[in-house]
């Protein structure tokens, strides 16, 4: 394989190899976005494998079947009845193994035979390669595309969004695309088993807010970041309602204390921006946030004076030392946390 790290993480490369169906011999797959990771696998399959002799051909091993001869024999095999065989191995980290299994590996990576494609994934272990161990990892560069599949940007999201929801004969505004993308957390494997379920819910052509919040469950940051918005507007009833449903989805109360400082840390960011008369997209480029709750975020603090968001943090900061010292109820802490900080809403 003629080598070449694209710009794109190497997805463009790959996409070229599929089309033009001349697939490499060696890939590692890795990335927060496994719904286009499962996607290509499946792709790479179709192109290699007949479903006919496709248990004699398509070799897969894990962190708990790996086996050097094991993968040797895999890669060595002939194929049966066909062209091609494909060795997908999963959450392996070579780098991790002692340095004569490492050595070993290097040579099966640097003489992988013409007719076998090898691909290494990596979704529960993450991808860390260890470039000071140089035999290896020159086996590696030199050998194989090396393809991140990362979180796709809001813009290309809501295509996608949209485009699924249009296949199921369904409507859907860009705000609505947006703000599925924020709560659900903006991963494409989590986008698709929510679009189906609102399809399945929804009676109508056009997608409402109402079919979202019906069926949908938010992740944290999302939940918290609704809490946050209902203190700044003073709804405090809505905003301990919020608590109350992040205590029920089971989260660890000190993951929804970090995360309502780190919301509170994005509206004193705003807070500020907004004081020196800059706009959303300074906020987006300072925090690294998608349109959507950027706009939000300056939203909530316009509502917001410079001394409230520095009460915010001093309370979170209180908050985090009684939580990890005191034998309070991390619970009741956080309710606290809240109806303190309506207090001071109230006040700013």
């Amino acid at each position: 394989m003629a080598k070449k790290q694209p710009s794109d993480s190497g997805i463009t490369e790959l996409k070229m190899a599929l089309k033009q169906k001349a697939l490499g011999r060696l890939y590692v797959f890795h990335g927060e976005e496994t719904f286009l990771l499962h996607h290509y696998l499946e792709q790479m399959k179709k192109l290699l494998l007949d479903p006919l002799t496709e248990s004699f051909n398509y070799h897969r091993l894990n962190s708990e079947t790996f086996e050097l001869r094991a993968f040797a024999d895999a890669v060595e095999n002939l194929p049966m009845m066909a062209e091609a065989t494909l060795v997908q191995i999963d959450d392996v980290d070579i780098f991790k193994m002692n340095e004569s299994d490492r050595g070993k590996i290097a040579e099966i990576l640097r003489d992988i035979p013409d007719y076998c494609t090898v691909v290494f994934t990596y979704i529960t272990t993450a991808w860390k390669p260890d470039k000071r161990l140089k035999k290896l990892w020159e086996a590696v560069d030199s050998s194989g595309l090396i393809v991140e599949f990362a979180k796709q940007d809001q813009k290309d999201l809501i295509a996608w969004v949209t485009r699924h929801f249009a296949a199921n004969k369904k409507r859907i505004s860009t705000d609505l695309c947006a703000y599925l993308i924020d709560i659900t957390g903006g991963t494409m494997t989590a986008l698709s088993s929510e679009i189906d379920k609102i399809c399945a819910y929804s009676g109508a052509e056009e997608i409402k807010k109402t079919d979202i919040d019906a069926v949908t469950e938010p992740v944290l940051d999302a939940v918290v970041f609704q809490m946050t918005d209902q203190l700044s507007a003073g709804r405090y009833d809505q905003a301990m309602q919020k608590l109350q449903q992040l205590l029920k989805m089971q989260q660890e109360p000190l993951a929804i204390l970090g995360a309502v400082g780190s919301h509170f840390r994005r509206i004193s960011a705003a807070r500020t921006l907004l004081d020196h008369g800059k706009s959303t997209f300074d906020l987006q480029k300072l925090c690294g946030i998608p349109d959507y709750p950027a706009r939000k975020t300056m939203e909530a603090a316009r509502r917001c004076t410079p001394k409230f968001c520095r009460t915010a943090a001093q309370l979170v900061l209180e908050t985090d030392y009684r939580m990890k010292t005191s034998f309070d109820e991390p619970e009741r802490l956080l309710e606290l946390l809240i109806l303190r900080l309506a207090q001071e809403a109230k006040n700013a």
